[in-house]
């Protein structure tokens, strides 16, 4: 019979906990007949209709959560109100933490749904996620007090929450007043959810993350760590909460947790053998508020000391466990559930070339961005000798090597048969840091054969149609996922290693003939019968290539083209640490641009200047120029009006002049007048 698919609101969906409860009941599926058995009530499948119809509030407007159908962001209480009505299922997740605005919410629309019971067309539950921690901290074991004995569920209700719990306790309390009185259309019920785990992690994040990084050769402890932790997986949670709204009867009062009596120290010791160094050491609680960054509320959380028995979720639920013995048993599974929650995963690089085409360069590129590690024979052979050394190992086949440690390292690798380094490189292959983050292969295998040493797992082989096939299998854990293959004319080549200083020859082995004779090598093995990219493309591993061409110390191109096919980076991102240096390195890169930027602009200014400068003076030259030039015209122009004054005007002018001199009249002007009227008058 096909189910109505009920409506759900879950709060706070952004939030780790009710996050992953939501997740888990959208993806539940409606039931599916089975020709062998009959089908579980609901199973988690992503092929089938869904049974429930997941609303919720988030806290941010950013936040998009895909599975939801609708969510809210900060909602009013009049829409909140109507979102309530709507629903067939309300859940108020406060086992992560109750604050103040959320315990009045929480009861707020308890009430409210409450006043509004009698107008429900059908019956109505009320589900309060809570937590174990305000009774399991009621009395807490001193370091040297025996462990409480194991206690029934019963007599866990009883108990009365911590004082300090005391919105847990009114919260609690008001769903046992206003539900679940006679034929009431609103039922409620109260989950007291042991520690949360899985699904990308929350309160034990600090202990995967910092077991992944491998940066420290011990995890801590807080505490003694002696103290039962009651736990139970996030999903198993959902499953709870999925039963419950199916089910519509059981006791009100449940005891979320998984069969798990596992100690805080258990606990951290399986997240580092599995995903970390291995190794523990003791610190403080003060140190877990200092150094791991909890919160008070949290160290209470991981302090608490119990063992509880539970009866309602095995014989009342009958759950489909995911982890019914806990964390501890199936650490693999929630590791890697961790890793793909977080996206967490290896990028494993393999780079192929000729000698001087630039894989090590580009490799310690690689390892720079992704932050993974960078593995060469030369330097896997050395930190095997190394180690070797210091641990006074007496593994077969190595004495002689690790003897010859202040020996050359090719002389060292010369005492060793390819099995042997297949061998070590294997061992490091395999390796936590190598399994974590992953690896650059820098220049690491030249034959088929080779390849099939390192990465192949046993190969069977079986007979088909009269004919022998092998049958190659491969280690995925430790086999590349991108192979790329830098690859430039041996003339480009031999021109780069011609330009090379004497030093960096021998650095890198670049002495002429031992060049020539690698080269040869690596062209002829690329024309072998059985080739290394034959190994690859058995396994259907692509091989990119990419041709170098030019001089580009930085490899833009070939750094481009590689990241543009691997992605992203898939880790944590920058340490504040690197962030600060990060930031620093910014900081520096635009003080320089500023600095350029000013230099370039005072030195255009100054060009600017100069050049105003020389047109200035151009300009008052060609002005000096222009004005004698007119002097020159003028003074032309005048030449014939002086010649007639000088020829017709100035011998009378003298005469004149002279005879006004000699006569000296009362009115020289008349005198003047008359004297040149009468000289006109004759001639």
């Amino acid at each position: 019979m096909e189910k109505t698919v009920k409506r759900v609101f879950v709060n706070d969906v952004d939030r780790y906990s009710s996050k992953r409860i939501a997740e888990f009941l959208s993806a539940c599926e409606a039931e599916v007949a089975s020709e062998d058995e009959a089908a579980k009530d609901t199973f988690f499948s992503p092929r089938h209709r869904p049974v429930f119809q997941v609303v919720g509030t988030v806290s941010s407007k950013d936040e998009n959560i895909i599975f939801l159908h609708e969510q809210y962001n900060s909602p009013t209480r009049d829409e909140l109100f109507r979102c309530l009505l709507e629903c067939d299922v309300v859940v108020y997740n406060i086992s992560e933490g109750l604050t103040q605005q959320l315990a009045d919410e929480a009861a707020w629309a308890l009430k409210a749904l409450h006043d509004e019971r009698r107008k429900f067309n059908s019956r109505k539950i009320f589900i309060l996620v809570s937590s174990v921690v305000p009774r399991a901290i009621t009395k807490l074991n001193k370091p040297d007090e025996e462990p409480e004995d194991v206690i029934s569920e019963q007599e866990f209700t009883q108990r009365e929450p911590h004082p300090k719990f005391g919105n847990h306790k009114k919260l609690e309390k008001l769903v046992l007043t206003l539900t679940n009185k006679g034929k009431t259309k609103l039922r409620g019920y109260i989950i007291a959810a042991g520690l949360q785990y899985g699904m990308g992690e929350n309160l034990f994040h600090y202990f995967f993350k910092i077991s992944w990084l491998m940066q420290v050769p011990q995890v801590p402890v807080f505490g003694a760590g002696t103290n039962y932790i009651p736990m139970i997986h996030v999903y198993d949670l959902g499953q709870v909460i999925q039963k419950i709204i199916e089910l519509r009867r059981g006791p009100t009062f449940i005891c979320a947790v998984d069969d798990s009596k596992s100690t805080l120290e258990e606990i951290i010791k399986a997240i580092s053998d599995v995903l970390g160094p291995g190794d523990l050491h003791t610190s403080t609680l003060e140190d877990a508020i200092r150094k791991g960054g909890f919160t008070p509320e949290e160290v209470d959380q991981l302090s608490i000391d119990l063992r509880l028995q539970t009866s309602v979720m095995n014989d009342i639920l009958d759950l489909n466990w995911r982890c019914k013995t806990g964390m501890v048993d199936n650490i693999e599974d929630i590791i890697q559930e961790y890793k793909d929650t977080r996206q967490l995963l290896p990028v494993k690089i393999c780079l192929l070339g000729p000698a001087a085409v630039g894989k090590t360069t580009v490799a310690a590129k690689l390892c720079k961005k992704y932050k993974i590690h960078h593995i060469s024979v030369k330097e896997v052979i050395q930190e095997k000798t190394r180690d070797m050394s210091g641990a006074g190992s007496d593994s077969g086949g190595y004495e002689e090597a690790a003897a010859a440690k202040d020996k050359d390292l090719e002389e060292i690798q010369g005492q060793l048969t390819e099995h042997q380094i297949s061998v070590i490189l294997k061992e490091k292959l395999n390796s936590k840091p190598c399994r974590n983050h992953g690896f650059v292969l820098d220049g690491l295998l030249e034959t088929y054969e080779q390849a099939k040493m390192i990465f192949s797992d046993e190969e069977p082989e079986r007979e088909d149609s009269g004919l022998t096939f092998e049958i190659s299998s491969y280690n995925k854990l430790t086999t590349p996922e991108y192979v790329f293959v830098l690859d430039a004319s041996d003339d480009f080549l031999k021109r780069r290693v011609e330009g090379l200083p004497e030093i960096r020859r021998g650095e890198r082995r670049y002495n002429w003939d031992e060049f020539e004779s690698r080269l040869v090598r690596y062209r002829e093995l690329s024309k072998a019968e059985e080739t290394l990219q034959d190994f690859f493309d058995h396994r259907k591993i692509h091989l990119e290539h990419i041709e170098v061409s030019t001089d580009d110390l930085e490899y833009t191109g070939v750094m481009r083209k590689i990241t543009e096919i691997v992605g992203a980076p898939k880790n944590y991102g920058l340490s504040p640490v690197e962030q600060e240096e990060e930031n620093r390195r910014r900081e520096d890169e635009r003080r320089q641009k500023q600095a350029a930027e000013a230099t370039e602009r005072k030195q255009r200014k100054e060009a600017l200047l100069a050049e105003m400068a020389a047109q200035y003076k151009d300009w008052q030259e060609n002005l000096f120029k222009m004005k004698r030039q007119e002097c020159e015209l003028l003074e032309a122009q005048a030449n014939p009006l002086r010649n007639y004054l000088m020829k017709f005007l100035m011998p009378s002018v003298v005469e004149v002049t002279t005879d006004c001199l000699k006569i000296k009249p009362d009115d020289p002007v008349d005198f003047l007048a008359e004297h040149l009227l009468r000289k006109n008058n004759q001639e």
